[in-house]
């Protein structure tokens, strides 16, 4: 590995000139099939389902992003979307295998869980992951993978990585952290001990809400084996376009979520201090009971917000039908900011489980605008 930072890495790895041409941007190699030498020799790529130049040099970007060198212990693998990853990871277990998902897990990945590959004998449990003592009580002889997601989603709950890495390993467990809200610009789990890190590359790692696409890193080398058989044998894989679009959001990812950072800072104090808002969930706030373990595994609190007004559901309602720069939308992660009532839109699939989120949860995906005209938007829609 390079002693380059963060934001070099995001703009050199995997990104060298083309040999041919020299073009200082990574081509879009849209073809399906290769050309042979002779039955069997080639130049490394024979099917764009096995691999593509273009995906290769995203793969390379998001391991180093991550830590990884690819030429030593690991790599990443790209994919078709962050659930297309997630259903990856969920084809390294067998019938009778158990699951530990967090309480306040994203609403697709529980019903991934929950839903599909229950129906195929794997067994799931979940529990609040940011508390040690459940930690122990879900994790149990039969576990064989801990999925952590940390900030959790929507509640932002912080998860110590490290202590929940050291209770899966007692019983020979995997450990795979969804870092899509910390993104590896704040966070790196495979230095804190765990086996695979999972991305929506969809939200920040895009930035600009125009691709879909998911990956995964680990640093052992069987495990990259084994998850690249299986997306081989199962296809679920990006576009050379996909992975074009991935490869030029990264290259920002740095300066854009020290903006998101900031801004939902601004955000999480105005909305904290205002008496019309009922509750404040953000990493970031002294007052957030995940701040100490973020501020050690984290460099910064990240951009997603999350809070209930005092008028309940009815004032949710009103409040995301009146702002103007807040887009009703799901999924965050982009340059413009976002807003939505979770428990009916991305988490309406736990409604009637013990995941269920509050009816009148507001989620802020927190752009990239000046954070004054968004602080004004805000406080307009809270009448």
């Amino acid at each position: 590995m390079t002693e380059d930072r963060f934001e070099t890495i995001a703009i050199h790895a995997g990104q060298d000139p083309d040999p041919t041409t020299g073009a200082a941007v990574v081509p879009i190699y849209a073809t399906s099939t290769y050309v042979q030498e002779a039955p069997g020799v080639h130049k490394g790529y024979e099917y764009s389902r096995t691999d593509n130049p273009t995906r290769t040099a995203l793969q390379t970007q998001i391991a180093a992003l991550e830590g990884v060198d690819p030429a030593a212990d690991g790599g990443a693998v790209a994919t078709s979307s962050g659930l297309a990853a997630t259903a990856l990871i969920g084809y390294l277990l067998k019938p009778g295998d158990r699951i530990v998902l967090p309480d306040d897990a994203y609403g697709g990945t529980f019903r991934l869980i929950a839903r599909v590959l229950a129906d195929h004998g794997i067994a799931w449990t979940a529990a609040d992951l940011s508390s040690p003592e459940k930690v122990v009580e879900a994790v149990t002889s039969d576990t064989k993978l801990v999925w952590i997601e940390t900030p959790t989603n929507p509640l932002l709950k912080i998860v110590d990585i490290e202590a929940v890495v050291a209770v899966a390993k007692s019983v020979g467990a995997l450990v795979a952290v969804d870092n899509t809200f910390a993104t590896p610009y704040l966070q790196q789990p495979l230095s804190l001990g765990a086996d695979l890190v999972v991305h929506s590359a969809t939200k920040y790692l895009g930035g600009h809400s125009d691709t879909v696409a998911g990956a995964i890193v680990t640093n052992d080398a069987e495990l990259l084996e084994r998850l690249r058989f299986l997306q081989n044998a199962t296809g679920p894989v990006p576009g050379p376009f996909d992975s074009y679009l991935l490869l030029r959001g990264i290259k920002t990812l740095g300066v854009r979520m020290d903006r998101h950072c900031a801004n939902a800072g601004a955000i999480a104090e105005f909305l904290e201090a205002d008496p019309r808002v009922d509750h404040v969930w953000y990493p970031g706030l002294p007052s957030d009971p995940g701040h100490e373990i973020a501020q050690r595994q984290m460099s910064g609190f990240g951009g997603m917000v999350s809070f209930t007004p005092a008028g309940g559901v009815e004032a949710a309602n009103s409040i995301v039908a009146r702002t103007r720069l807040f887009f009703l939308a799901e999924s965050l992660g982009g340059v413009e900011s976002l807003i939505e009532i979770p428990a009916v839109m991305t988490h309406a699939s736990v409604e009637g489980t013990d995941l269920e989120v509050p009816a009148s949860l507001i989620r802020l995906s927190v752009g990239i605008e000046h954070v004054d005209d968004l602080i004004s938007d805000l406080d307009r829609a809270l009448g």
